[in-house]
């Protein structure tokens, strides 16, 4: 026998399939495991975030219909006396319930007079409780009178709660201890009222 005719009858080489994707390599499910993991989790902050967003817009729309309220029952000389007292008695309300959304319920719920205002002035970055607004929050409803600047109350308020919302949204290394212990915002509450 000749040794071409030998090799003839062999069968010829089979080379094996090509390696297809399906089932995928432990280290690859590995990844896929944390890539959903952070993806999870990345949408779990931007929920908190945006309920974060929509509880700040409410507060400033509660406060902006305290202003409103007043403007539409002042008369062609400007506001009573009565309503402006009704005014700051408003705005303190919406403070506060900013404040028990922020801060243990405990810590804030008791706080009335000066150390109510003495708490609004701890968490007051941007400075504007000046002594006359501080006097017009402290003694609130039971005050005498009330000659309080209703435009500057408005932006105190305002800017005390954009820096208590904005702490915790964009929050940055020079946050308050007190901001970060009371991160324990209420997600059952969807609004102030």
């Amino acid at each position: 026998m000749d040794f071409a005719d030998a090799l003839s009858d062999m069968a010829d080489i089979h080379l094996p399939a090509e390696p297809g994707f399906w089932p995928l390599a432990p280290g690859w499910w590995l990844l896929a495991a944390l890539l959903l993991a952070l993806l999870i989790y990345g949408a779990w902050r931007l929920h908190l975030r945006l309920q974060l967003h929509r509880r700040y817009r409410s507060a400033l729309r509660e406060l902006d219909k305290c202003l409103a309220a007043l403007q539409a029952s002042a008369g062609p000389d400007g506001p009573t006396m009565e309503q402006r007292l009704a005014y700051v008695n408003d705005v303190n309300s919406v403070l506060r319930r900013v404040a028990l959304l922020h801060f243990e319920q405990s810590r804030v719920a008791s706080l009335s007079g000066q150390a109510w205002v003495e708490f609004i002035r701890q968490h007051d970055r941007a400075g504007r409780l000046t002594p006359e607004l501080a006097s017009a929050l402290a003694e609130g409803r039971f005050a005498p009178r009330c000659d309080v600047d209703t435009q500057a109350l408005h932006r105190m308020a305002g800017d005390w709660i954009k820096n208590l919302y904005m702490t915790r949204i964009k929050p940055g290394p020079a946050a308050d201890a007190a901001a970060e212990s009371s991160t324990q915002t209420r997600t059952t509450a969807d609004h102030h009222a």
